[in-house]
């Protein structure tokens, strides 16, 4: 698999999952200094940069471009990480392919943000 990046991909173990989750899709939002950019462009915006922010944009992207992809994935996201977990190897990699694009980097993002209304968010 390419890079994930600004995604961690952990496989879970037995005693973690929660549902069929099988894979845990992350990011530390609030800790982690390489994505301390991206709460600066949430903000620009009018979005918090919480993990409930980011999961509410992915989600949206994803029931714009591949909304049976939510069949496979729950958000269990908090103030201070994106948790999506999902229940095979074969989602995780069908949202890589859909949300990594638009995340990847600042310059992508910021495209995508400058083509949404805030006013069509909650966090």
């Amino acid at each position: 698999m390419e890079s994930t990046f600004p995604f961690q991909i952990i496989p879970l173990p037995e005693h973690l999952r929660v549902d069929d989750a099988l894979f845990g899709i992350t990011a530390n939002v609030e800790a982690d200094p390489a994505l301390e950019g991206y709460f600066y462009l949430f903000e620009k915006y009018g979005f918090g940069g919480s993990g409930q922010s980011w999961e509410e944009h992915i989600s949206t992207i994803l029931e714009e471009e591949r909304p049976d992809l939510l069949d496979h994935l729950t958000g269990y996201s908090t103030p201070a990480r994106l948790i999506f977990y999902a229940d095979s190897e074969e989602a995780v990699d069908d949202f890589m392919r859909v949300i990594v694009p638009v995340f990847a980097d600042l310059g992508s993002l910021n495209k995508y943000f400058s083509q949404t209304d805030s006013s069509d968010f909650f966090e």
